[in-house]
């Protein structure tokens, strides 16, 4: 299994979110497309969308299933990666890097401190594994 970066926080859902000064970074975990297998579809938020904490904002789809990702903060998104759109697979190539999703404006940066650790993010795909 893949380290998870030391700089990111995590989602029990499986996205990371990496602060990038005013904005927010956001993708899904190494742990993540491992498990969905290889992505062969994304569907990306709207610039200017609101993105709610816990809340859908988009799907990933695979050879295996679809999949929901869940916003790990607040916020309006800013950006999306377009890459994505005629190469998904980045995803699982460089899922830290430039398999990012979308960067978001947060409304309540403090939500990111709530997230998991690497640390915690590591215990928790290794007691799911169980």
């Amino acid at each position: 299994m893949a380290d998870n970066p030391k700089d990111l926080r995590y989602t029990k859902e499986h996205e990371w979110a990496r602060r990038t000064g005013a904005t927010v970074v956001v993708g899904v975990t190494a742990h993540a497309q491992e498990a969905l297998g290889d992505v062969v579809y994304v569907d990306l938020p709207k610039v200017g969308a609101a993105v709610t904490a816990g809340a859908s904002f988009g799907t990933v789809e695979s050879t295996k299933a679809v999949s929901e990702l869940y916003a790990p903060l607040s916020g309006k998104v800013v950006k999306v990666n377009q890459a994505l759109a005629d190469q998904p697979q980045l995803i699982n190539q460089d899922p830290y890097g430039k398999g990012w999703i979308c960067e978001v404006e947060a409304s309540q940066p403090a939500e990111l401190d709530t997230l998991l650790d690497a640390d915690a993010y590591t215990k928790l795909v290794a007691s799911a594994a169980g």
